[in-house]
């Protein structure tokens, strides 16, 4: 796996963060994207620590004009080898709610759906022009299993999911690798908005490492841990009312 220069969004901390930790190392690039600049630096010192250069933009997910500007910059000096699209936002219904609101939706589908796509469309006309690169989208398991306390959450991710699929396949003979990551419950500052028993969870420096392997084994699908990733494939084929008694203990909140 010869990625020279990577791009993280949702850098600042979780998963991102483990990711760019992990992958630090001498003689590659890493922009870190996020919304919080003092914990990208403090993510770029410990990257640079292990003698990775490292760049920091304080950026909003769906300001796609910005990140075409930072992703311009980026890309003047060296092709970008790595997109791993990991911002994202959780939000559902509160304690008091029995759905998560209208603008709540619009939201959580504008910034982990749409803005992820237009992310895609902006490393991509230079990944098809060289030939090669390497995508890689962290959506859910909730692409597979729909929660019924977050259903914009679960469809954003569901669409992530049927997207990267697809567009794996429409850019494969051309050089370019997609994979998507679909991971249970990690242990993050995100999923601390989650009100409600989290069974399986890891930390993400497991995640990372896991979503590492994924990419360099070019899985079309990572997903995990094993076991209620298996079960929420298999939960597709299973009869509606067997599949909500099985959901009923994972029922939750959000946080405000």
């Amino acid at each position: 796996m010869d990625f020279k220069t990577i791009v993280i969004t949702g850098a600042s901390s979780g998963i991102g963060e483990a990711l760019a930790r992990a992958l630090a190392a001498p003689g590659r690039t890493l922009a870190l994207l996020g919304r919080n600049i003092e914990r990208l630096e403090a993510v770029a010192a410990a990257c640079r620590a292990k003698g990775a250069t490292c760049r920091v933009a304080s950026v909003d997910q769906t300001d796609t004009a910005r990140l075409s500007a930072i992703l311009e910059e980026v890309g003047r000096e060296t092709a970008i080898d790595l997109l791993i699209a990991n911002a994202g936002i959780l939000d559902g219904r509160s304690v008091d709610e029995t759905v998560e609101s209208g603008s709540a939706a619009r939201r959580v589908l504008e910034t982990n759906l749409l803005a992820t796509v237009d992310l895609v469309h902006l490393v991509l006309p230079a990944m098809r022009r060289n030939g090669c690169g390497s995508i890689a989208l962290v959506a859910s398991l909730a692409s597979l299993v729909p929660l019924p306390d977050a259903p914009a959450y679960s469809a954003s991710k569901a669409g992530l999911l049927s997207y990267g699929l697809a567009l794996r396949d429409a850019v494969a003979a051309e050089g370019i690798r997609v994979v998507v990551a679909c991971p249970g419950f990690v242990a993050t500052a995100m999923a601390d908005k989650h009100l409600g028993p989290r069974p399986g969870e890891i930390s993400a420096e497991d995640a990372a490492e896991r979503i590492i392997t994924g990419l360099k084994r070019n899985r079309a699908m990572i997903g995990f841990p094993f076991v209620p990733f298996w079960l929420s494939r298999l939960s597709l084929l299973v009869p509606e009312g067997i599949r909500r008694r099985g959901m009923r203990n994972t029922r939750f909140h959000v946080g405000r």
